[in-house]
């Protein structure tokens, strides 16, 4: 299992890559393979800023319907709409191609509540 260790992560199974306040967000490869056949995902929140934890969107697997919760507060500025025609790259590239959404993060201190690959690792049991 790929758990880069460049990146933070949450207990709702999201990665987080900071890079000065914008946040690039998608699902670890372990949720992508808990979740199967990715068929859809639906993000319509672009333009809405929006508070930790908040749902952002949802991921349609074959056999079931998953929220996307945010990991940090912000504006939601982008979303990833190569996803729309090629959904499973979220299965095959959870952390490059795959990606979901860019945030322009409020509040940064919020970050030190992110668990590392570690910790991430260790909620897992991986």
């Amino acid at each position: 299992m790929n758990i880069p260790s460049d990146l933070k992560y949450t207990k709702d199974h999201e990665w987080v890559k900071i890079e000065g306040d914008i946040a690039t967000i998608g699902i670890t490869d372990f949720a992508q393979g808990e979740l199967g056949d990715i068929v859809y995902v639906e993000v319509e929140t672009v333009d809405e800023t929006l508070e930790a934890e908040d749902i952002f969107g949802t991921v349609e697997a074959v056999k079931t319907v998953s929220d996307l919760f945010l990991p940090m507060s912000g504006e939601i500025i982008e979303f990833n709409e190569s996803l729309e025609d090629e959904p499973e790259t979220v299965n095959t590239d959870p952390y490059g191609d795959g990606w979901m959404i860019k945030l322009k993060c409020s509040d940064m201190s919020q970050t030190d509540t992110l668990m590392s690959a570690d910790d991430y690792k260790a909620l897992i049991g991986a």
